[in-house]
């Protein structure tokens, strides 16, 4: 038996091998977290003498990054100093750095207007807190999240070395919301590759588990939370995502498995693979707006990990009171890449 689910083929198998279930009524795949939280106060208290600075990647962004704190209009939490990034120097080593992150960066909306903070409760509470009041495509990052969050307020560990952000868009068609996170997660596994590529490394192989975490191997080394809030007619949709880049705990990290595969390969930075990830989203949002996620199917499918995994998939029988289960395996039709 072969039947047709959403662009993907199950072929029956007589064996028990169930991975994940798929049942009839999510013909779509979609998964999407919303939340409705902006206008409240910050979910999570900031911790003690929490610094957040502005920079911008022109001079329009800076304006807005004084306006913004001139007009103290941020959703903060108490204990929050809002700064300039030409108002102080950040002699941390481990800290972010900006103007190498901006030298990266070539986009023309995502990512050019920049919070960071070194130690921060959550990146993606200061976005979706402030979404309203933001450009799109404004990025929070921190070196160090507290209280870091992912699907169904499960814990994301967050320690130094992870790649941890958030960052603001802004949509009117509520039934391609749901698709972003896939976007998300293709502009990453994307983005991965270019820095490899770019810095001569070994290409690292991430893979989209369906439907918003980032494997390499059998290994987890990332995940995306997109949240959304419906609000004169647009949806406010904060997009966050955490990427092991150089710490090794609790899972594993990309630098981890470069040094495996060549001990002499150059470690992949922060700043190099968030600018890359802007780079790539852009490109991929423009399509993703323009055509649908339909356009981009092609090459999701290509970075999926679940192609060829044997599933349970469980249809209602005649009388709609049972289900009847068939493992079946998945099996990707070729379709064209448009991106």
């Amino acid at each position: 038996m072969i039947s047709q689910f959403k662009g993907i083929f199950f072929s029956a198998s007589t064996q028990k091998f169930p991975k994940f279930i798929f049942t009839s009524k999510s013909k779509h795949l979609k998964a999407f977290s919303s939340s409705n939280v902006l206008g409240r106060k910050m979910e999570s208290p900031a911790p003690a003498d929490t610094l957040l600075l502005l920079s911008g990647k022109s001079e329009e962004e800076n304006d807005v990054a004084k306006v913004l704190k001139n007009n103290n209009t941020l959703k903060t939490g108490e204990g929050v100093e809002l700064v300039l990034h030409s108002e102080v120097k950040l002699e941390n080593d481990d800290a972010f750095r900006i103007e190498e992150y901006f030298n990266s960066l070539s986009t023309r909306r995502f990512g050019r207007l920049l919070i960071y903070s070194p130690k921060l409760s959550s990146t993606h509470d200061v976005i979706s807190q402030n979404n309203s009041d933001l450009p799109v495509g404004t990025v929070c990052v921190a070196d160090v999240q507290l209280k870091g969050r992912g699907r169904s307020s499960n814990v994301w560990e967050s320690p130094k070395g992870c790649l941890l952000f958030s960052f603001s868009i802004q949509m009117e068609d509520g039934r391609v919301v749901p698709h972003l996170q896939y976007v998300v997660c293709l502009a990453m596994t994307e983005a991965i590759k270019a820095v490899c590529l770019e810095k001569g490394t070994p290409e690292l192989d991430v893979r989209i588990k369906w439907p918003n975490d980032l494997y390499l191997g059998d290994v987890k080394v990332g995940g995306i939370l997109s949240t959304s809030v419906y609000r004169s007619k647009k949806f406010y949709v904060s997009a966050g995502v955490g990427l092991n880049v150089g710490n090794e705990k609790p899972t594993t990290c990309l630098n981890a498995v470069l040094k495996k595969v060549n001990p002499l390969s150059r470690e992949l930075k922060r700043e190099d693979v968030i600018a890359a990830f802007f780079n790539k989203f852009e490109n991929l949002y423009d399509v993703f707006s323009e055509q649908g996620f339909q356009a981009l199917e092609g090459l999701y499918y290509r970075t999926w990990l679940h192609s060829g995994q044997r599933v349970m998939v469980q249809e209602r029988s005649g009388d709609q009171d049972q289900f009847v289960e068939t493992v079946v395996t998945i099996q990707v039709y070729a379709l064209q890449i448009t991106y």
